[in-house]
């Protein structure tokens, strides 16, 4: 029973957890409306810029990262944050995994807000799991002597490269939240640090967390700015 129990405290329950909710939710709209409907989307909390500024809906900073649009949305998201988010919470710990995912998932949705179309509907987890690739990338370049990283630093940087020059001839996608997500994964790595496997520098911290809160700042106070007006 011990046994039992420490292999599900070591195990990416997290990342699980995540996988199930979003298939949960996807599940339950799909039967309520459809998941490429407007209306249904909006119901369960995709992020809609009129909906937030005017009626003071911020929650759907959060909602909008468990849901999904469409069957492809889904399965490649949930694949892909299944694979790279098990090796993330491996390496960081539940809760540092799961503050990483958060961050960039809001932070990605704060910068579509401010920088993407008006009167678009976003929704996915896509900002989230590109801030696990920032989160990747912090690492390659802070134990770049590990080979291990240093390869898989390499490989997700080029799909990340791939990825972001690719959005802007496939319509729908929300580039914004995707660079964004990574800039937050990549920052949030440094803020919270890896002491399993070596020290990330002090100096390096700091400013990575002040750039952070700055960018957060910035998002909002451009926001509220307009929503006064």
């Amino acid at each position: 029973m011990q046994q039992t129990l420490k292999r599900w405290q070591n195990g990416p329950y997290m990342t699980i957890g995540l996988v199930a909710i979003n298939l949960i939710i996807f599940l339950i709209m799909s039967v309520d409306g459809g998941t490429e409907n407007t209306q249904t989307l909006l119901r369960y909390g995709a992020v809609f810029k009129p909906a937030i500024l005017q009626n003071g809906e911020w929650w759907r900073l959060v909602s909008g990262m468990f849901i999904h649009i469409g069957m492809t949305h889904i399965v490649m998201n949930m694949v892909t944050l299944y694979f790279v988010g098990i090796q993330i919470e491996n390496l960081f710990g539940h809760f540092k995994f799961i503050f990483l995912y958060f961050l960039a998932g809001i932070f990605g949705n704060l910068a579509s807000l401010v920088l993407g179309n008006p009167l678009a509907l976003s929704a996915g987890a896509s900002g989230a799991i590109f801030g696990l690739f920032g989160v990747w990338l912090m690492l390659g370049e802070s134990f770049r002597n590990n080979p291990y990283i240093r390869l898989m630093a390499r490989q997700l940087g080029l799909f990340v490269v791939l990825a972001l020059v690719s959005s802007f001839w496939q319509p729908g996608i929300d580039i914004y939240a995707h660079v964004a997500g990574v800039l937050a994964g990549f920052l949030g790595g440094y803020v919270v640090g890896i002491p399993q496997i070596g020290k990330v520098e002090n100096s390096k911290r700091w400013i990575a967390g002040l750039v952070l809160v700055a960018l957060v700042a910035a998002c909002f106070w451009v926001l509220i700015t307009k929503s006064a007006f």
